[in-house]
């Protein structure tokens, strides 16, 4: 068997990872074990005998503590590790970077805003107040199919964005909260040159006030429906669709124009994770990522359950004490949060997750931490705040895809790079979305899901060069050609705030 039948991540590490099946007999070069079990690709193999209750360690970094004696060679998975508690060093501020500017940044073809901002696209986006409006809000965009759109070859579509949320719930709660937050983002957002709000009339979260916090805003531009007001449903549909209608010429004149890509601001996502998802896609998209920084753009790290146990990582990277702080404190609320709700933050990996070879949270946190790259943590923001630093920051969401996403969104992110294994089939509301594999079969398997492959790393391809790839790719989708989740059509249903609190 050729060396490439297992990869070792680190020298200190205890497993070393599959990169295919490997059979009981194999022996592995450069290791001194053979292989004891069926091993699927992407799982770990004992480099040596490891005794119950001790540390296992995969990129030098303990993911979780032997639970009965394993011997070399053997398959190490749930069968044989469990997640343990110890002592993190946070070792706050030690390892900043701050990579050197560019002189002559890059640049890409986007939409100016009166603003300031701008756009990777260039949708009209018609909004929910409340999951009573949601039959509205589809019906005005549904009628806005190509064909209505023809004459107005500028815009890229009006995109629906219903939600289960804004009543039965506590009004001046985290909920409540965080979903003004969302909705005032994407009423701010430049990938839409004008918004549509749609309220039932009597839900918790009515529109005048989230209108008047926008303040300043393009004539004809922002607009509103109350479905009650206006006399039921029908009379809403046929006023919303007027509007969205006046709104047309306007948007249609915007044109894409150069741009420096500072103006840019990309979020790291993934789903569907697998065994290689930490040693191929992430760590090629954090060198993209510091590729970004470095050209003075902003790139947002998310999904606080799947940084958990790694954040030391993070607080490491931090430009102040009081940024590191902050995220030890959100980690901190999530552990109080997933208390009183009967869980834990351990309940990750997902089934798949698992069945790709992720054991632990603490390895999946590893492996997710990468997207990060190694630059300077210049910030950390609550869920759908609006980012305010250039650089690398944090913000604070689920691990839910489709819910991390929309923050990020909100937040102020134009488009989106999502690293996926197992092959998530995802597409954000309004923002393209780059879906990049983590392995050569997810990528022959599920091309038409796929823009990116990072899985020929794994044939030598150097780090750097798909590195590279990405960063050109965040270039070409932000400066118009469609990501396959447009070419599908998702983004439709994937509008999802984050939903914090009882429904009452």
């Amino acid at each position: 068997m050729d060396a490439s039948i297992a990869i070792r991540l680190h020298a200190n590490d205890d497993v070393v990872i599959a990169t295919r099946q490997l059979m009981p007999g194999n022996t592995i070069p450069g290791e001194t074990c053979t292989v004891r079990d069926l091993v699927p690709p992407g799982h770990k193999v004992a480099a040596h005998d490891i005794k119950a209750g001790e540390a296992v360690r995969r990129y030098n970094q303990i993911i979780g503590f032997a639970k009965v004696d394993i011997a070399a060679g053997q398959h190490v998975h749930v069968q044989n590790l469990a997640v343990g508690e110890f002592e993190r060093n946070y070792a706050i501020g030690t390892a900043r970077f701050d990579p050197p500017k560019l002189e002559t940044p890059a640049s890409f073809m986007g939409y100016k805003r009166p603003n300031g901002k701008v756009g990777t696209r260039n949708y009209i986006g018609v909004i929910a107040s409340v999951n009573c409006s949601a039959t509205v809000v589809r019906a005005i965009a549904n009628h806005f199919s190509r064909n209505v759109l023809v004459n107005f070859p500028n815009i890229d579509g009006v995109v629906p964005m219903p939600h289960p949320l804004g009543c039965g719930m506590n009004s001046a709660g985290e909920g409540m909260l965080a979903l003004r937050r969302t909705m005032l983002g994407y009423a701010q957002h430049p990938n839409f040159a004008g918004i549509l709000f749609v309220g039932l009339g009597c839900e918790m979260n009515q529109i005048q006030p989230l209108v008047e916090q926008i303040g300043a805003y393009e004539p004809g531009m922002l607009e509103s429906v109350n479905i009650q007001e206006l006399g039921g449903t029908s009379k809403a549909i046929a006023k919303g669709i007027s509007l969205v209608e006046a709104m047309l010429p306007k948007a249609n004149e915007y044109k894409r124009e150069p741009a420096p890509i500072s103006h840019l601001t990309v979020g790291l996502n993934c789903g569907g994770s697998d065994g290689y998802s930490g040693i191929t896609a992430n760590p090629a998209l954090g060198g993209a990522v510091d590729m970004l920084v470095a050209n003075g753009a902003t790139a947002i790290l998310s999904e606080t359950p799947e940084i958990y146990g790694a954040e030391h990582l993070l607080t490491c990277r931090a430009a102040t004490p009081a940024i590191a702080e902050k995220l030890i404190g959100r980690i901190a609320w999530w552990k109080d949060y997933t208390s009183r709700n009967g869980g834990e933050m351990d309940n990750n990996p997902s089934v798949g997750n698992k069945a790709g070879g992720l054991t632990t949270i603490l390895e999946k946190s590893l492996g997710a931490v990468a997207k990060g790259g190694t630059t300077t943590l210049q910030g950390v923001y609550e869920y759908a705040e609006q980012i305010d630093a250039k650089g690398f920051v944090y913000m604070d969401t689920p691990g839910y895809d489709p819910v991390s996403a929309t923050g990020q969104a909100a937040g102020g992110a134009q488009i989106i790079c999502f690293t996926t294994g197992r092959g998530s089939a995802f597409g954000c509301a309004g923002v393209p979305t780059i879906k990049l594999a983590t392995n050569n079969a997810l990528w022959n398997r599920q091309r038409e899901d796929m823009d990116v492959n990072c899985g020929d790393l794994l044939d030598g391809v150097p780090m750097q060069e798909i590195s590279q790839r990405i960063f050109d790719a965040i270039i070409r989708y932000a400066s118009g050609e469609k990501a396959q989740s447009e070419k599908m059509g998702y983004g439709n249903d994937e509008f999802l705030p984050w939903q914090i609190g009882a429904v009452m």
